[in-house]
């Protein structure tokens, strides 16, 4: 997948020699992409069970795992991902079980960088050809079935979540999206099923922190007759009647230990054991799973466990909140607006200027969910067209930006201190934009996450 703080194509490179590792990183670097090295077949393999990249650059003979297994584990996991094999002992036949194996590309040591540049660069443009031509065949079915069309957004944050979406939505993988409540986890998992080869099928949702945990159990894996009080008829759970389809745990971290180590056999094994029953039942569903809670915080605090953790995190979707997508806001707008509309079988109201920037302007704690509520009691509170700064809730029309850095002195400061006043001084320089700040700080921006939290600010 392409990198959202470099912007550059990904390559994993897989060769059992250091060397060539260290200069084809450093090359693919300097010229814009984004290199991930693998040391050997085996690492190689280890590394796109883990990762999306959208080239994979294999040595064809290295011992235990050669560029054949790579080669096929990479279309295993995506069909779309273009793997070039390199040799220093290139034959005819090697060549053509190559390419009849489906390698994008055969490529002879030593050979010049900027031979090899030119491959990379078609190598990602073929990619992205193919992933776009898939994601509009989908948008043609989904608008054929009268379904949804793309999210709404043109922010570059929002446009790399969508990016990220498309690309894994072919896949089999489990997709953990994390994000702030009301940033659209339940609109991307909808959007990853409905570009899937799963979108013919049934996409059920729960949320996990909803049901007490007796409650919960049953819902996700059934249960059998008698098994308890009220049982009276064997219920099937949400993961088996999602059959062929996507099953959307919202708020997991919201679940107990007990329920996790449940969840865990249903990752590992791909079976539930209805509460009561003493026989696996296998299952055939994609997971998607959300939080709102740094999970990996809940695991140093033993709220959540490492082995699940591990399991779920196999593609991570990061959403943005709105404050950090404000051009975003008018289009949002707009959307919810044309949506009361029809819900009410009206023309469609506008928004003033005044109105407009009000929303602009707004930080947006409750994120896209906030708005769609504002703009839904604006609508009903207008008598004419056009929606004005009036009709509009009264902490939207007075917010005031709030200061992110103290500006009193203070004598004789911690470390702590220190690091908390750059990275909200950053922070500020940036207008608040995290992903932005994270790149000026050379942090991912999951990891300025959990120091903000940590820092007791908004995170």
């Amino acid at each position: 997948m392409t990198d959202p703080n470099s912007g550059g194509p990904s390559v994993l490179v897989v060769d059992d020699e250091a060397g060539i590792l260290d200069s084809l990183r450093i090359l693919l670097k300097n010229e814009g992409f984004t290199p991930h090295v693998a040391l050997g077949g085996r690492q190689g393999l280890d590394q796109i069970a883990n990762l999306a990249p959208d080239v994979v650059l294999s040595d064809i003979r290295m011992p235990s795992v050669g560029g054949l297994e790579i080669l096929s584990a990479a279309r295993q996991k995506d069909p779309d991902t273009p793997v070039i094999l390199m040799t220093a002992q290139a034959t005819l036949q090697s060549a053509m079980q190559a390419v009849n194996e489906g390698a994008y590309y055969y490529i002879q040591k030593p050979f010049r960088n900027d031979e090899l540049l030119a491959i990379l660069r078609r190598a990602t443009e073929h990619r992205t050809l193919r992933v776009e031509n898939k994601v509009l065949k989908q948008e043609i079915k989904r608008r054929e079935r009268g379904g949804p069309g793309r999210p709404v957004g043109k922010s570059r944050a929002w446009l790399d979540v969508l990016r990220l979406a498309e690309t894994v939505a072919p896949t089999e993988s489990t997709v953990l999206i994390q994000g702030e409540s009301g940033t659209g986890k339940e609109v991307i998992s909808r959007y990853v099923h409905d570009l899937s080869a799963r979108s013919e099928g049934p996409f059920l949702s729960i949320n996990c922190g909803a049901l007490p945990e007796s409650l919960l159990e049953s819902e996700l894996f059934g249960h059998v007759k008698g098994s308890f009080t009220g049982a009276h008829k064997d219920k099937t759970g949400l993961f088996a009647a999602a059959a062929k389809g996507t099953f959307f745990l919202d708020e997991i971290g919201e679940t107990t230990p007990a329920t996790q180590v449940k969840l865990l056999r249903v990752l590992q094994h791909r079976e539930v054991i209805p509460v009561g029953a003493t026989d696996a039942q296998p299952i055939d569903t994609r997971l998607v799973a959300a939080t709102n809670r740094d999970l990996e915080d809940e695991i140093r605090r033993g709220n959540f466990r490492r082995d699940v953790y591990y399991r779920l995190n196999v593609i991570s979707i990061y959403l943005p909140p709105l404050r950090e997508r404000q051009e975003d806001v008018a289009l949002l707008a707009d959307t919810f607006l044309l949506k009361q509309a029809a819900v009410r079988g009206q023309d469609p109201k506008t928004l003033s200027d005044a109105a407009l920037n009000a929303l602009s302007c707004y930080s947006w704690p409750g994120n896209v969910r906030e708005l769609e509520n504002a703009l839904e009691r604006a609508v009903i509170l207008t008598n004419g067209d056009v929606v004005d700064v009036d009709h509009l809730p009264d902490k939207i029309v007075t917010h005031t930006p709030e200061r992110v850095v103290d500006p009193r002195e203070t004598p004789n400061p911690t470390l702590d201190m220190i690091e908390k006043a750059y990275i909200m001084w950053v922070l500020q320089s940036e207008g608040g934009n995290k992903t932005r700040a994270a790149e000026t700080l050379g942090i991912d921006p999951s990891t300025l996450h959990r120091k903000l939290q940590r820092f007791g600010g908004e995170a």
